[in-house]
């Protein structure tokens, strides 16, 4: 670390449970490894079953008083909360890239974005709005209004460590819930970190409870059958999406699944080709392509592509590798090395099966579970790359010329979770995004991360939203009085 470089006074590596940190009930602990340098960060505790019962009981608590605070005394905790975050994003940065590896830049972004979640879920805590009317046939009353859920278990990947869990903590609280919240063990510190602000902000003791774990399986499973929880929350694959799902059913949870994604991106003939290399630019490489929104499969219509692929070229063989802490860098390492050799296998498959490797596509020397910006063109439809997540730093370009083809090629997946479509014929742009079978798109520009609007897929990239106002509601069940007065 150098002097430049911001740091936390301490970094929490224990359970935060009831308010404190502690260590597991039986002592086990586990590695954080700087995916940059791979160093050990910190040793974190691991939980076990009678941790998640401690935090259980710790939230049952606490939800019981916050419940009944009034949604202004609960906006007010969550503003202050969204203040003390955005005073201290360069330390959260600096932590994010030490565990998940981004460049200082992302993890800048992803810190801002992350506390955004907690400013607009403050304004949201005032408008549960509910609804008075009158039956039309009895003349009874019918009063409808939105009461928390009840305990929430969360479930974050390590691929957002701040923002994925703000995500789900800030409409929870607004909605008068208490959490539980299982960070990815790949990235537990920036959760951690992030517990004596939120006491700062006022959150009361137990309402939100962080167990970082190496046994998530049975840890998770026994909250999701704590006839306590109400409400599990999963951002992750969709394998595990399915697996949580069938335990939600033992309890008839409310779920909130956001899973994964094989997001298209397509570039019309008519296209403003600088418009559509910076879209894709972000589509593809925000957080290193290390997103269920990054862009998996690009069509370009064949008049365009020639010209496309180069200047995407350019651009891409122009970022810098290296450390994430070194503000100069623009790429730093995938997480893991599990994760940098899938992502090697995909580009090695993609050129044996006649793929063209435009730039990129070699797993450099040294430490570090680096891999280059990467570039194929020509791709095959039997290339792997087209039907799995890439989740890594390569733009697989295909073409085509024909609109109801590619919309064709575009939907035929599982997923759902978002599309993006580059044109300058607005008409012909609606018409194609309306017809994309895809939960968001986005037209003439490459992000669609926004806390203010309902974040989520559709088919198997998940159920429910996350963010806008449908994000509160995820947390809340929706009461009705039938009354004669």
């Amino acid at each position: 670390m150098t002097a430049h470089e911001p740091k936390f006074d301490t970094l929490p590596a224990d359970l935060y449970i009831g308010g404190s940190f502690r260590p597991s009930a039986d002592g086990t602990r586990f590695d954080v490894i700087n995916p940059a340098t791979e160093t050990v960060i910190a040793s974190v505790a691991s939980a076990e079953i009678s941790d998640a019962d401690a935090a259980l009981d710790a939230a049952e608590t606490a939800m019981a008083d916050w419940a009944k605070r009034t949604p202004r005394e609960r906006s007010e905790v969550l503003r202050k909360a969204w203040e003390l975050m955005t005073a201290r994003l360069e330390n959260f940065a600096h932590l994010i890239t030490l565990e998940n590896g981004k460049a200082r830049a992302d993890a800048m972004g992803e810190a801002t974005y992350a506390a955004e979640f907690f400013r607009w879920f403050a304004e949201e805590a005032v408008r549960a709005d509910g609804l008075i009317t009158r039956a039309p046939a009895s003349g009874a009353r019918i009063m409808v209004q939105h009461k928390p859920a009840g305990l929430a278990v969360l479930v974050t990947p390590w691929n957002y460590p701040a923002a994925m869990g703000t995500r789900k903590i800030a409409p929870a609280l607004a909605a008068g819930c208490a959490v539980i919240i299982k960070p990815a063990s790949e990235t537990p510190l920036t959760m951690l970190a992030l517990m004596p602000l939120l006491e700062e902000a006022g959150v009361p003791p137990g309402l939100v409870n962080v167990l970082p774990s190496k046994r998530t399986g049975p840890l998770v499973d026994h909250l999701m059958h704590d006839p306590r929880v109400r409400v599990v929350s999963f951002t992750g694959s969709t394998g595990v999406g399915r697996t949580l799902l069938k335990s939600a059913a033992d309890q008839v949870l409310k779920p909130a699944m956001e899973l994964g994604g094989n997001a298209p991106l397509l570039v019309f003939e008519d296209a403003d080709l600088d418009v559509a290399v910076e879209g894709a630019m972000l589509a593809k490489m925000r957080n290193l392509g290390e997103a269920c929104t990054a862009a998996n499969r690009i069509y370009v219509h064949e008049a365009v592509a020639e010209a496309f692929t180069k200047r995407l070229t350019d651009a891409m063989s122009a970022l810098k590798i290296g450390d994430g802490t070194d503000p100069s860098v623009d790429v730093g390492p995938l997480v893991n090395a599990s994760t940098r050799d899938k992502v090697a296998e995909f580009v090695e498959d993609a050129v044996s099966k006649g793929a063209k490797l435009e730039c990129g596509g070699t797993v450099p020397e040294g430490k570090g579970y680096f891999y280059p910006p990467t570039v194929l063109s020509n791709v095959p439809e039997t290339a792997d790359c087209v039907h799995d997540e890439i989740f890594g730093p390569v733009a697989a370009i295909q073409t085509f010329t024909d609109q109801e083809d590619v919309i064709h090629r575009a939907n035929d997946t599982e997923y759902g979770l978002v599309a993006y479509v580059f044109s300058e014929d607005f008409k012909r742009a609606l018409q194609v995004c309306e017809r994309l079978d895809y939960g968001m798109v986005g037209l003439n520009r490459g992000l669609v991360s926004d806390p203010a609007a309902p974040f989520g897929g559709t088919k198997q990239s998940g159920l429910g939203r996350e963010g806008g106002h449908e994000g509160m509601l995820e947390f809340m069940e929706t009461q009705y009085i039938s009354s004669s007065w």
